[in-house]
C-alpha cells in the first residue's frame, strides 16, 4: 500500500470515527457493523452527475440504470438539507439503497448500479445483501419506507453521515422461480435504523458513495 493510499484510508477512518461518535453510535445503542472489508472494484471510474436534477421517480439520475420492477417500491419520505454537500450525499444515499434492490431484482452483484454508489465496506455490504438473496433464490416485493432522515457532515467536509429509519412491514421476500410471496406478521423485526457514511468522490464534488453501513435491527426509535 503506497503512502497516498495509506493517507486516504486513515483519513476515511478518522472521518467515520468522528461522525459515528458524534452521533452516539459507539456500540451502546445495539447497532452492528454488518460489513466485511471489500477488496475489489474500488477504481476511479464513477458516474457523472446529470445536467438536470433527478426527481424521486427518475430511474437514471446519473446515467446509471436504477429502475426497479413495478412490484418493488422504495419510498423515501425525506426532506432536503440546506447544506449543499449534505443534500448531495443524501441523494446518493438514496441511490445506494436503490442500487442494492436493483441488484436483488437483477439477481446480480455485478450490476453497474451497485458499484456506482458504493466503495470499500459499503460496496461489500451491498454485495453481501444481494448475494444472500440470490443464494436463497429470493427477490423482493412490496413497499419499503425510509423516513426520519438526518445528516451530519464531517469537519473536513469529505464525509456525510446519513441516518434514517426503515419500515419493511409491507416489504416481502418473493421466490424467484415460483413467484410465491413470503409474508410475515408485522412486528419489531420490521423496523431498522441505518447509518450510512457517504464519502465524496475525488474530483466530483456532487458525487458521494457509501463507504460504511451500520444497522440497528428491531429499532425501537423507528416503530
Amino acid at each position: 500500500m503506497n503512502r497516498r493510499t495509506t493517507s486516504a484510508a486513515l483519513a476515511l477512518a478518522a472521518t467515520a470515527a468522528l461522525l459515528l461518535s458524534a452521533c452516539g453510535s459507539g456500540g451502546d445503542d445495539g447497532s452492528k457493523d454488518t460489513d466485511k472489508i471489500a477488496g475489489a472494484d474500488q477504481g476511479a471510474g464513477g458516474p457523472k452527475k446529470s445536467a438536470q436534477p433527478a426527481g424521486p421517480a427518475d430511474n437514471t439520475p446519473d446515467g446509471v440504470d436504477l429502475s426497479l420492477p413495478e412490484d418493488m417500491k422504495l419510498v423515501f419520505d425525506w426532506g432536503k438539507p440546506a447544506d449543499k454537500d449534505e443534500a448531495a450525499a443524501m441523494d446518493d444515499a438514496r441511490h445506494f439503497v436503490r442500487s442494492i434492490y436493483r441488484g436483488v431484482a437483477q439477481q446480480s452483484v455485478r450490476d453497474p448500479a451497485v458499484t456506482a454508489y458504493a466503495t470499500d465496506k459499503g460496496l461489500d455490504y451491498a454485495r453481501t445483501q444481494i448475494q444472500s438473496r440470490v443464494d436463497a433464490g429470493l427477490t423482493s416485493t412490496g413497499t419499503r419506507r425510509h423516513y426520519q432522515e438526518k445528516t451530519r457532515k464531517s469537519p473536513n467536509g469529505n464525509a456525510v453521515e446519513v441516518s434514517f429509519c426503515v419500515d419493511s412491514s409491507k416489504f416481502y421476500s418473493k421466490e424467484v422461480k415460483s413467484e410465491k410471496v413470503r409474508k410475515g406478521a408485522p412486528g419489531p423485526a420490521s423496523y431498522d435504523f441505518f447509518k450510512i457514511v457517504m464519502t465524496k468522490f475525488p474530483g466530483k464534488d456532487d458525487l458521494w458513495r457509501a463507504s460504511l453501513v451500520f444497522v440497528t435491527e428491531k429499532a425501537e426509535q423507528c416503530g
